[in-house]
């Protein structure tokens, strides 16, 4: 297919979206055909460098050759049975969870919503059922933070973007600053909470990063309020920080962590990771119903995703090149803000979570970059964040500051 041509069936499939699709996202003009490591290719044939991953999800880049052939070769095998059975893969997936984490028990569902959605039901059901506390229905959040978009999700999302329109929501829910462990001290200690969930970094709030000893102080106030403490790993875990969780940065363990976009590499998959006493918040009792189920959770397909995913990041030493990279990304960024003062106020971020602060909105910047073949994402609305494959090396930091660079010097 020619250049010419190419472009005309990108432009007859955008033509053909637009009548065939709901109108609920905002795509920038381009439909994407194929992609290797970093670099992904629209229909056109235009080559993009590919710093936003899917949004933190594909953290071995496009196409890799080992996840590719444990994938051909599940699709080959088994794609669904449901969990009416026992599912191999599913039991290995969660050994693999549960051997590099705190967890001693792993339940899986499709998405990071899901995951949340399940982890508030274990909190809930573990002071209601467990511990016999039907007066513990609060559910506790931050400002600035993003869970999801279910109704539950959105409700506890301290965004009011994400949330306007859709009331009401779910109720007995509390939001409290991130960072402000006085805050959240005042209000677990009435009693009332069933659960704590925050972000480890919170991402699309805009790259947060939490103070020194705010992790660590909210666990030790969950202990001593029997609050259910859970982490969204959703874009913060699997490597994206240079460690396999961002818990570990602060050396501190969850309840719960929920977990998503990365695990499968780019196949949809969702999941909470749970310590032994919080697990029985979603445990079968004799007599009820089966308390959490998901027709899709966990299957075959997924779950190797998962397994091969977790394998290769460790064969490949991806974490230590995601730090490595990573503060190779945070050095160009000093560079860039020292450059473009009256544009950039800072960065923040860890490992290849990272966020440049602007002066101003910067959905200007992120369509200019597009426009020169820089892929990146905005996160909190002032911030470009940049969120590549673990696979990416220092040269492709150094194209894509290149660009970005180039665009900031005429935006």
């Amino acid at each position: 297919m020619s250049s010419k041509q190419g472009q005309e069936r990108q432009d007859e499939l955008i033509a053909m979206a637009s009548r065939v699709l709901l109108k609920n996202y905002l795509q920038q003009p381009v439909v994407m055909s194929q992609g290797k490591g970093v670099e992904l290719f629209d229909v056109a044939g235009r080559r993009y460098l590919d710093m936003t991953a899917g949004i933190s999800v594909c953290a071995l880049g496009h196409a890799h050759p080992l996840l590719s052939e444990r994938l051909a070769q599940q699709a080959s095998k088994l794609l669904h049975t449901s969990n009416l059975y026992f599912i191999e893969e599913q039991i290995l997936a969660a050994a693999a969870i549960t051997e590099r984490s705190f967890a001693d028990r792993v339940y899986f569902c499709n998405s990071g919503a899901e995951a949340n959605e399940a982890a508030l039901k274990l909190a809930r059901r573990y002071q209601h059922v467990v511990k016999g506390r039907s007066e513990r229905n609060l559910l506790v959040s931050t400002h600035g933070s993003f869970h999801g978009r279910s109704f539950a999700t959105v409700a506890i999302t301290g965004q009011e973007k994400y949330r306007t329109g859709f009331g009401p929501l779910l109720q007995d829910v509390m939001m409290v600053p991130y960072g402000d462990l006085a805050a959240a001290t005042a209000v677990l200690e009435q009693g009332k909470a069933s659960c704590f969930i925050l972000e480890p970094i919170q991402a699309e709030g805009g790259i947060i990063v939490p103070p020194p000893g705010y992790l660590a102080g909210l666990r030790a106030l969950c202990d001593r309020t029997d609050t259910i403490l859970i982490f969204d790993e959703v874009q913060t875990g699997v490597g994206r920080t240079g460690k396999m969780w961002g818990y570990e940065w602060d050396g501190v363990e969850p309840d719960v962590m929920t977990m998503a976009k990365a695990l499968g590499g780019g196949v949809a998959i969702g999941a909470i990771a749970a310590s032994e006493k919080a697990a029985e918040g979603l445990t079968f009792r004799e007599g009820g119903a089966v308390p959490h189920a998901s027709t899709f959770g966990g299957n075959p397909f997924a779950c190797a995703a998962a397994v091969a995913v977790l394998e290769i990041i460790e064969s490949e030493g991806l974490l230590h090149n995601a730090l490595t990279v990573g503060e190779h990304l945070g050095a160009a960024f000093d560079k860039l803000v020292a450059a473009h003062p009256e544009k950039l106020v800072g960065h923040r971020g860890r490992g290849l979570l990272r966020g440049l602060v602007m002066k101003g909105p910067a959905a200007g910047a992120y369509r200019a970059c597009r426009e020169q073949g820089l892929l990146v994402s905005v996160a909190g609305g002032e911030v470009l964040r940049f969120a590549p494959a673990l696979i990416a090396s220092t040269a492709n930091i150094d194209e894509a500051i290149a660009i970005l660079d180039n665009v900031l010097g005429h935006d």
